[in-house]
């Protein structure tokens, strides 16, 4: 991606070089657990993960850590600015074009552990967005597990895909959608409910695809097919199978690698919002 000498986003806090607190050290199936369980955002496994974390026992310590940032870091630090500026931009013209107003989130890039509004996490829950606070959580060593745990490719855009699919988190928080899904879950079967989960994490994947709409004057040949792959590697099918091999669809909570990758092209070729119509499709 063609990203270098961009405008970098002011909205990006750095405590990577501070992080402190639970530090999980080894990490085990449970980490591995925790990891797929809130991988890419699900809101609602922020609750799960403390009484994961738990499990680990003797593999958790305290530690306080303040370290300089390598050369790569503060290059991938940049890297993460252009990509937030980029969100930026784009929904607030998208917004402005419906008569909204674009409310910027903050991106916090973390190493070990972090505290947030929505709880703890450990680097273990993959990135998310916390509607509590509406800031975005990331340590960048996910990444590496992307690549060699779950065999995505790997590669900038991977980066900035997912970085787009936690921002179409809080647009979906800042057009009440979130708040929605969860009360329609109230009282509905744990098969019902997970469908209306795997619905909300579709239409960020379509929100990615749309902000790569809009972005395709910065993309490099091999781009797109960085993020699909991202896409097909944690879909809900292809992490049963590989954890525990076989699948059961009632279980999905954020979608089958086909759905994943289908709603972000969907959302990446029509570039208009109006067609994210994940939860009248998923029902």
């Amino acid at each position: 991606m063609k990203w270098q000498g961009r405008r970098q986003s002011d909205n990006v806090e750095d405590r990577r070089g501070i992080s402190g607190g639970k530090a999980v050290i080894g990490g085990g199936i449970i980490g591995i657990i925790i990891l797929l369980v809130n991988v890419f955002g699900g809101e609602n496994a922020q609750m799960i993960t403390p009484v994961l974390e738990q499990l680990q026992g003797g593999q958790n310590q305290q530690t306080e850590t303040a370290a300089p940032l390598s050369k790569e870091d503060e290059e991938m630090g940049n890297f993460v600015r252009v990509i937030l500026a980029d969100n930026e931009d784009i929904w607030s013209k998208i917004f402005a074009e419906h008569g909204m107003t674009y409310e910027k989130p903050k991106l916090v890039l973390f190493k070990g552990s972090v505290q947030t509004a929505c709880g703890g996490a450990s680097s273990a829950s993959g990135p998310f967005y916390c509607p509590g606070d509406r800031k975005v959580y990331m340590d960048l060593a996910f990444f590496e597990e992307l690549k060699n745990k779950f065999g995505a490719k790997g590669g900038d855009f991977a980066i900035a895909y997912v970085i787009a699919h936690e921002i179409g988190h809080h647009i979906q928080t800042l057009l009440g959608t979130s708040a929605k899904m969860r009360q329609e879950q109230q009282g509905k079967s744990e098969a019902q409910a997970n469908k209306l989960s795997v619905a909300l994490e579709l239409q960020a994947d379509f929100y990615a695809g749309v902000w790569a709409h809009y972005n395709q004057e910065n993309l490099d040949t091999g781009d797109i097919e960085e993020a699909l792959s991202a896409a097909n590697a944690v879909g809900d099918d292809a992490i049963q199978s590989k954890m525990q091999g076989h699948v059961v669809p009632d279980s999905f909570t954020h979608g089958s690698s086909e759905q994943r990758m289908y709603w972000f092209n969907k959302g990446f070729k029509t570039g208009d919002i109006k067609q994210g119509t994940t939860f009248e499709e998923i029902r």
